[in-house]
């Protein structure tokens, strides 16, 4: 209906006010780089485009934080605290365009996830402004806050409680130097079971990143990254730290690897070869758009010792709906990045791609997983929320967001549904044709 690009935190408050009064619906926006539709317009509501918070407030090198607005870049923390020796870890492939705005409501990771956590685990402190436009804080610098959590309930939110003006993250040391192992396997579900045997050897590489075949001949082409075009999958397996402990690791990975079944190792002789490894996995999503006129991109979550039953399973999904599918991995946390190929020109693809992964994320869910590691779920996945969660679920996730929102009005429709929904769906048991709380707003 109209939007709205504030440029100081009265007017944010003073939107958030007006819109409360008018019953009218707010969708708070960033750099739009969310892959579950977090951020899509409501069509009868206002966009609250953060653009314009994009200032980096302050950085204490003592204290090892930053404090920063929504409308940030990622990787600008990064080159911002570079001179200092420090850097923020969460490191989305879209971190040179994706906003800290964004990453908080989606939780987001990245390659180095593995070791150094995701979002949730970088932030210490949050402010921003409840839907009625009245201040609110989460979490606090100190290293603990007294009372619930309420600050890892508000990252991965999606937008549906508050909107943040304001994040204080924290800055670890740049290691003092960082190697990775390129390991070939000639079979996909070896080169999974490789992952659970890294993790199972006591070792938590800084990155470990996996690619099928049709990955890296996708991202060979575009980035020339070097990597080994006959092997049927590659891992990306990075140490830093010291000189000696990297050593160290490396070795202890080498061997592993070897043990696990692959027929090549290659290591990083010096940092821009490194960077080229990581280049090339980052560049995975546009490399794979230059061979196909459109991809679904997904990110399902499974233990790692699934990782091999999952690739057979995507490959029989390959078969039965008639698309190819690469394969991208956060794999040392079990984050899959399956990339279905489609031609939405063509009758019937779009359909066939969305039941295709589906069911990838249905079978997720199944092998005790879950329909989402980093994107959120916004509207992608909604349907799917009804796999995985029961219906008391669904209602104690609702009160929250009426606890923080009665009116329903920030980002609605989004990342939890309706019971209604679900049943709709087919997959929440109905008692007697009623479901609780029967007088919810139907998204």
């Amino acid at each position: 209906m109209v939007v709205a690009l504030p440029e100081t935190e009265p007017q944010v408050a003073s939107i958030l006010k007006v819109c409360h009064a008018m019953q009218v619906p707010v969708v708070p926006r960033g750099a739009g780089t969310g892959l579950s539709g977090g951020a899509l317009p409501s069509g009868h509501g206002v966009l609250l485009g953060m653009a314009k918070f994009n200032r980096i407030l302050a950085i204490d090198a003592r204290a090892r934080l930053a404090r920063v607005q929504p409308g940030v870049r990622n990787a600008a923390i990064s080159e911002a605290a570079a001179p200092l020796g420090l850097y923020y870890a969460p490191d989305p492939s879209s971190q040179i365009a994706c906003t800290i705005g964004g990453n908080l409501a989606e939780n987001s990771g990245g390659v180095h996830c593995l070791k150094y956590g995701l979002t949730v685990h970088n932030v210490l402190r949050l402010r921003g402004y409840t839907v009625e436009g009245e201040p609110v804080q989460f979490g606090s610098e100190a290293l603990d806050s007294p009372g619930f959590d309420l600050l890892a309930l508000a990252i991965g939110s999606e937008g549906m409680l508050a909107v943040t003006v304001e994040a204080s993250v924290r800055l670890v040391p740049k290691p003092h130097t960082a190697r990775v192992i390129m390991a070939s396997f000639d079979d996909v579900e070896t080169a999974g079971n490789a992952v659970a045997d890294v993790i199972a050897a006591g070792i938590i590489p800084a990155g470990l990143e996996m690619m099928d075949k049709p990955a890296t001949h996708a991202v060979e082409e575009f980035v020339h990254a070097g990597y080994d075009l006959d092997a049927a999958a590659i891992l990306l397996c990075e140490s830093d730290g010291t000189s000696e402990e990297v050593e160290e690791e490396i070795g202890r990975m080498k061997a592993v690897l070897s043990a696990s079944g692959a027929t090549q190792l290659r290591v990083s002789g010096n940092e821009s070869e490194r960077v080229r490894f990581w280049a090339g996995r980052k560049a995975a999503f546009p490399a794979v758009g230059r061979i196909s006129p459109d991809y679904y991109c997904m990110d399902g979550t499974i233990p790692r010792k699934r990782l091999g039953e999952i690739l057979r399973f995507i490959a029989e999904m390959e078969l039965k709906y008639g698309l190819r599918c690469p394969n991208v991995f956060h794999a040392g946390d079990g984050n899959l990045h399956p990339l279905i190929l489609f031609d939405a020109n063509d009758p019937g693809q779009l359909q066939r791609t969305e039941s295709f992964a589906a069911e990838v994320l249905e079978k997720c869910v199944a092998v005790g997983g879950t329909i989402t590691g980093e994107h959120g779920v916004g509207i992608e996945k909604i349907n799917q929320m009804c796999v995985q969660f029961g219906s008391a679920e669904l209602e104690a996730f609702m009160q929250v967001k009426r606890a923080f929102d009665p009116s329903m009005l920030l980002n609605p429709g989004k990342n939890v549904p309706t019971l209604h929904r679900c049943a709709e769906y087919g997959r929440m048991h109905v008692r007697g044709g009623q479901l609780p709380f029967a007088d919810l707003p139907r998204f």
